[in-house]
């Protein structure tokens, strides 16, 4: 099926917000706890220049100069890329860094995060496996009195954690659904356009908001008809990817395309959350589909997604520059550890069962074949090498 491109003003507009990237926000004080008292999450995060201001400090700064990075998994590239991303930077602010990768396994995070804690580190930042399984751990984090970033993925259940800094996940999921409406043209098409959904994995709290983000944007083109859902898989139980695993998602596929399209029906519209997803969906569609080619969403731009980008086989992929992420992580400790306001930029949205976390969302963008080379290749984020 041949994709409507998109307008040059939204493109514009796209670019210009990558530009701005993980822009400025009100600052907040230093604090080791979260509010004891806090909103409930609000359904949309609020924009990255929102307005907020966190709980007053009522801790000295930390003594020591060490910070513990605790990363999920080197599976993924983009952790990689998180990883190496702050360390350097941390390294280069005069810091000493505890890196360490977990291979998704939450026991050796556990332990990798008790040796942090044990081993001096002044600071944690932690981009947990399993959201909800820290709680214990931390519990010596702030007994201890170090302070905890939660890093791209909300910790839950714990009162440890003094920041999170994230993208604005839900406008991830809605930049994934408006890209589907703008190439589809569904305000003026007939339809119906049949869709399938890939989400991200049950574990992480990041998932619910991509999937939520972006099917209340197509919600009510599903509710007129012009987007139709032949193997009924929608709900977020049903459809979410454990450990974002690619076989997992190419798996399922390969069952609803034999169960729904093997007639010669086509699929117009794959929703994938990221990119590893999206791959096992490309890879499913490669050895079982016959038909006009859907639009394939995904997020963060990796390497082989790109490349797939290139040769027609995913439409888009959301950009989440890690560098952007990883220096304002790396601005938070410091203003934490000399004991200064930690600029943050919502505290609304995300609650972790405690009470409000105050947030830094950085801006998300999305990248096609029409703009890769700009946000990508010109940025530096990757050479064209990378991506023969």
């Amino acid at each position: 099926m041949k994709r409507k491109v998109l307008g040059m003003v939204l493109a514009t507009s796209m670019v210009a917000a990558t530009l701005v990237g993980c822009g400025g926000g009100d600052a907040a004080p230093a604090a080791t706890e979260p509010a004891a008292e806090a909103p409930a999450a609000e359904a949309e995060a609020p924009a990255a220049d929102a307005e907020a201001e966190a709980p007053a400090a009522d801790a000295a700064a930390p003594s020591g100069n060490k910070v513990g990075v605790a990363m999920p998994t080197k599976d993924l590239q983009r952790w990689n890329q998180d990883g190496s991303n702050m360390q350097a930077e941390l390294e280069a602010a005069g810091y000493e860094v505890d890196l360490q990768y977990a291979s998704n396994d939450v026991a050796t995070q556990v332990s990798q995060i008790e040796n942090m804690i044990n081993g001096g580190c002044s600071v944690l930042v932690i981009a947990s496996i399993d959201g909800e399984s820290l709680t214990t751990v931390l519990e010596g984090a702030k007994s201890a009195g170090i302070p905890v970033i939660a890093y791209d993925r909300l910790i839950k259940n714990t009162d440890a954690i003094s920041y999170y800094a994230t993208f604005d996940n839900y406008k991830v999921g809605q930049t994934q659904g408006q890209y589907i409406v703008d190439q589809l043209d569904l305000d003026n098409a007939a339809g119906p356009f049949n869709m399938e959904i890939t989400a991200g994995s049950p574990d992480d709290n990041n998932a619910t908001f991509f999937y939520n983000g972006a099917m209340d944007v197509l919600q009510p083109y599903i509710d007129a008809g012009k987007i139709v859902i032949p193997s009924g898989q929608v709900d977020f139980a049903t459809v979410g990817t454990p450990a974002w695993a690619t076989e997992t998602a190419q798996s399922r596929m390969e069952n609803i395309l034999s169960s729904n399209y093997a007639d010669g029906t086509n699929l117009d519209i794959a929703l994938c959350s990221n990119d590893s997803t999206a791959l096992g969906v490309e890879n499913a569609l490669a050895a079982n589909y016959t038909g006009n080619y859907p639009v394939v969403t995904g997020q963060d731009c990796d390497i082989a997604n790109v490349k797939n980008m290139i040769d027609g086989k995913q439409s888009m992929s959301v950009f989440k520059d890690t560098r952007t992420l990883a220096s304002q992580v790396v601005k938070m400790v410091g203003q934490i550890m000399n004991g200064e306001t930690v600029e943050v930029n919502d505290t609304e949205t995300y609650d972790n069962g405690t009470g409000v976390i105050p947030s830094y969302l950085c801006e998300p963008v999305f990248a096609d074949v029409n703009n890769y080379k700009e946000l990508l290749i010109d940025s530096g984020y990757y050479t064209e090498a990378d991506l023969q």
